[in-house]
């Protein structure tokens, strides 16, 4: 016998199985909607490009049977001519996205040519469309993979930034190996004096500041006596010329000065060199002058650093939605590798752009002698975890300050402070760990509030 209640209830009237799927159904969400949108591109092209050749793969709709595709794989030479050739194929195909690999420095050309005529022009990193093994591999294959990949959108494009900002990159980029060829001519130089027995990076710090380069001068033009060379030294450098007269004291030779002489005018010229491309650095920045501007607020940041931040990222934050995007493309964010539950591997980031990076761990060590917000920041974690970690902590945050800054022109940095975190440490949680470290040293502690 049903009570009323009971025969009120619809599921009493279904089959049984019925019953307990809508019984389920309403106990567990089996299935959701997913977010992604599958779309087709239709005419799409995947080039596999060499030094001296490519292979071009372009898919178009099959419009006497639809739903069908059409491709075509040809190879051109990388000569301008031929790749003017294939730009005008690929638009009478009616191809609007190219998609290429980034081998080495081959696919510059074909980009930039593409580009200026009005391709949309993906480049993509090759472990993101490794062919799948035990498959034939070619030239060919290569790029008929590459366009069926790019046309069900399963891989995501790199990022490239606009012309500006590209020949302000070149120019950092060779500031950076410049300042690097610089570093190692001076590293010649005192490693030929040390083979002389003249000591003087033992005294002097600088080896080519104004006192040091006097000496290696006199010392090439033919002055051995250590007392005449140890008066060449200047300022608080004079407090030390009993030292330099014995660091100076070898067997420096004319085949010794022959070579220095080479290193030390390689080392000017090199000089003369950082000069002219920081002028052009200076020319090259002054559209972006406002947003390098802001830049200098961060603690760490010179000109220099905010001249290369901008070449590296652009000043067009639309390309990165949120502050964490910027650090994942950077790899200042820890990877994360899960299975079974578990988290696997270190922890690490990965190599992402290394002239970003470096930027980035010079601000970070040059705000870390500060008494300001990533100054302690850095200090606090370097303690507990080591200065690598510091340094990619503190380039995180730095990260997305300039997020912020570059995405609104309207926005100022504003230093949080060195005793932030302190101010906002539980008072309770800080005067326990203090009585258990003095506890630790044998003391016994009592604690009385001020008056």
């Amino acid at each position: 016998m049903l009570r009323a209640r009971e025969l009120d209830s619809p599921v009493l009237w279904l089959p049984r199985a019925t019953a307990l799927m809508f019984a389920l159904v309403g106990r567990f969400r089996l299935l959701e909607q997913a977010q992604d949108e599958e779309q087709i591109i239709t005419r799409v092209a995947g080039l596999d490009i060499g030094k001296a050749s490519l292979v071009c793969c372009a898919r178009v709709p099959d419009e006497a049977r639809p739903g069908r595709r059409l491709q075509e794989v040809r190879t051109y030479p990388t000569m301008t001519r031929s790749l003017i050739g294939l730009a005008e194929r690929l638009a009478g195909l009616g191809v609007t996205r190219v998609v290429m690999e980034a081998t080495s420095d081959y696919w510059k050309p074909v980009f930039y040519l593409l580009e200026a005529h009005g391709f949309e022009v993906w480049l993509v990193n090759a472990r993101d469309v490794k062919h799948l093994p035990g498959r034939p591999k070619t030239d060919k294959l290569d790029a008929v993979w590459l366009c069926k990949v790019a046309e069900r959108q399963m891989i995501r494009p790199s990022f490239v930034p606009p012309a500006p900002i590209r020949m302000l990159r070149d120019l950092t980029r060779y500031r950076v190996d410049l300042i690097a060829e610089a570093g190692a001519e001076r590293n010649r130089a005192e490693k030929l004096l040390e083979d002389a027995q003249i000591k003087l990076s033992v005294v002097v710090s600088d080896l080519f500041g104004t006192s040091g380069r006097a000496m290696m001068a006199a010392l090439i033009a033919g002055q051995r006596d250590p007392d005449t060379l140890a008066e060449l030294a200047r300022s608080s450098l004079r407090r030390k010329i009993p030292a330099l007269q014995e660091a100076l004291t070898g067997h420096f030779t004319d085949h010794h000065a022959f070579l220095l002489g080479k290193m030390i005018a390689r080392v000017e010229q090199v000089e003369a060199d950082i000069r002219e491309v920081d002028a052009r650095i200076e020319a090259h920045l002054a559209p972006f002058a406002p947003a390098a501007a802001r830049l200098l607020e961060i603690p760490g940041v010179g000109p220099a650093a905010a001249a290369a931040i901008i070449a590296e990222i652009g000043v067009d934050m639309t390309r990165f939605p949120t502050p964490a995007h910027l650090a994942g493309w950077a790899k200042f964010a820890p990877g994360v590798k899960e299975s079974a539950g578990r988290r696997k591997g270190t922890g690490s980031t990965g190599h992402g752009n290394r002239y970003l990076a470096r930027v980035l761990g010079q601000i970070a060590v040059s705000a870390a002698r500060t008494s300001t917000f990533l100054g302690e920041r850095y200090r606090r974690i370097a303690r507990r975890r080591g200065a690598k970690r510091a340094i990619v902590a503190v380039g995180r945050s730095v990260l997305t300050i300039i997020w912020h800054l570059l995405s609104d022109p309207a926005a100022g940095f504003r230093d949080l402070g060195a005793d932030f975190y302190l101010s906002r440490t539980d008072t309770e949680r800080r005067k326990r760990n203090h009585i258990h470290q003095l506890e630790a040293l044998g003391y016994r502690v009592t604690l009385d509030l001020a008056a």
